[in-house]
């Protein structure tokens, strides 16, 4: 069933992306950040005749490192927050910062950039009364910034304190007191100077994206986010709102989040996120939702929501067992939920991650609602000439990717399949094999996708060394970081080939004044 909607006009002309998550950028201070590397790498989008920079969700980052389970859907990572600003101002002297700069400038060390990051930034906090008008010209009121974001500041300020009081333990593992916070314990712990000071950095980091996303914007890139259909576990939302999930502030989780087996992986997957009680969300028009989704667009110009199939039907495991296999299917919200969303959004601002064994009746959902959906050009080289993700095959609704941040770079997938597989790419594209990289690119800018995303990793022809996460490894993921030498080099030698390719193409960032 083809959809009887048109495309959003945000996708309505062809283009081309790039994925590089916010932390892999290059810098001085152990992690990418806001700062001059950023706009850095929206110069180079710009002169390459790229429209879209794709990130990873941006969300404060706890045990594992990953993007995908955050402390909040709606908080910053502080990590991401640029020190020169402040340096300027002197609220934190260069000196001060010597423990970030020993930091690998090459990869993430989380671990030692835990140890080292707060302490400088309580450095900058302590100094903020003395710079407050310096700091409130750069990024605007700080009592403003509260207010405008009350539905979840002072929660997220809140979870962060008591989780320092409680060791670093989840929620759930927390005291009575804790757990259940009544209202005199949350008046004390606002007025407390910890409070202030995940303000303060929530604050920096979302001055600083506001500057970001104008700088992009006016160079004709748009931010195109991220967002995980699940809230995490451990999370201020879920301590929060407890009602909204099935979950239990003194029982627990009573079923959590997972994949069945499937061709992929034989014991399913058991992601362990809390499941929505979604009786609960529509009986107040899923206002949580409309609330998480208009946050996500004050940082991101369109946001991408992984596990789109979720909305139609999600994989509920009892947490007796920690096996996914012995899960069940359970009815999501569907276009019940998307009819609230289209006329809180009408210009449908969303792109649905609808990857995998994926049912008709969930692409049909996608379509009923009137978002784009997924293809991944690495899953499309299986011999099969039917394979939907084949260029041939492709429908016009389909945001084309060689690969995401799940896959390996496209080198490393080439130099890693077998050779029945490299034989079908090659005789596929009629090239030799030796940039698949580049081929796969070129291949993707000539396909009828309106959008194909592509990560930097592919514009360098970097190998599996280069990959940034391995689904179903816990640990060593999320480390990989662009060099400044890399980014220069792509900005002298690859720039003007992409937006030649982009010219031949017809995905040529068109200027505002030109639409």
């Amino acid at each position: 069933m083809k959809s009887s909607h048109s495309l959003p006009s945000w996708i309505s002309r062809r283009a081309s992306g790039s994925l590089l998550h916010l932390s892999s950028l290059p810098g001085s201070y152990g992690i990418g950040n806001l700062g001059s590397d950023a706009l850095a790498f929206v110069d180079f989008l710009s002169e390459s005749g790229i429209r879209f920079w794709q990130t990873c969700p941006v969300g404060p980052t706890g045990y594992g490192d990953s993007p995908y389970q955050v402390f909040s859907s709606f908080a910053g990572n502080p990590y991401f927050i640029d020190w020169d600003p402040l340096i300027s101002i002197g609220m934190i002297q260069e000196e001060e910062l010597s423990s970030l700069r020993t930091l690998p400038s090459h990869e993430v060390d989380y671990g030692s950039l835990y140890q080292k990051f707060f302490p400088c930034a309580r450095i900058a906090f302590s100094r903020f009364s003395d710079h407050k008008d310096e700091l409130e010209s750069l990024y605007g009121n700080l009592e403003s910034f509260c207010s405008k974001n009350a539905s979840w500041i002072s929660s997220y300020g809140c979870f962060q304190v008591l989780k320092q009081r409680e060791a670093g333990k989840p929620w759930w593992k927390w005291s009575d007191a804790s757990k259940n916070a009544d209202s005199s314990l949350l008046a004390e712990i606002r007025d407390d100077s910890d409070f202030s000071f995940h303000v303060f950095l929530q604050y920096l980091f979302w001055g600083q994206w506001k500057a970001l996303r104008m700088y992009a914007n006016g160079k004709n890139v748009s931010l195109l986010g991220d967002l995980p259909i699940y809230a995490a576990p451990d999370s201020s939302e879920v301590w929060q709102r407890p009602d909204l999930f099935q979950v239990d502030r003194d029982s627990g989780f009573s079923h959590v989040a997972g994949v069945p087996p499937d061709y992929f992986n034989e014991n399913g997957q058991y992601w362990g996120n809390p499941l929505y009680d979604w009786g609960r969300h529509e009986a107040d028009d899923y206002s949580w939702w409309m609330e998480r989704l208009t946050v996500q667009l004050k940082l991101f110009d369109v946001v991408r929501i992984d596990h789109f199939r979720g909305f139609h039907d999600y994989w509920s495991i009892p947490t007796k067992t920690d096996d996914a296999r012995l899960g069940a299917w359970c009815d999501g919200p569907d276009m019940k939920f998307w009819e609230v969303a289209r006329n809180k959004f009408p210009t449908l601002p969303f792109l649905a991650e609808d990857l995998g064994l994926i049912s008709e009746e969930v692409r049909d959902l996608r379509r009923k609602a009137g978002l784009p959906g997924m293809a991944v050009l690495q899953f499309a080289f299986d011999g099969d000439e039917a394979n939907l993700y084949l260029p041939h095959n492709l429908e016009k609704d389909l945001v084309l990717y060689t690969g995401t941040h799940d896959n390996d770079t496209t080198t490393g997938w080439y130099e890693s399949s077998d050779e029945e597989v490299r034989g079908n790419f090659r005789t596929y594209l009629n090239v030799s094999g030796e940039a698949p990289s580049w081929d796969m690119l070129r291949m993707a800018y000539r396909s009828v996708a309106p959008l194909v995303v592509f990560p930097v990793q592919d514009l360098l022809g970097l190998g599996s060394s280069a990959r940034l996460n391995e689904p179903g490894f816990a640990m060593g993921n999320w480390t990989w970081r662009l060099t400044k030498d890399q980014l220069e080099m792509l900005a002298m030698e690859s720039a003007p080939y992409l937006a030649e390719q982009a010219k031949i193409t017809g995905r040529l960032a068109i200027s505002k004044e030109m639409d």
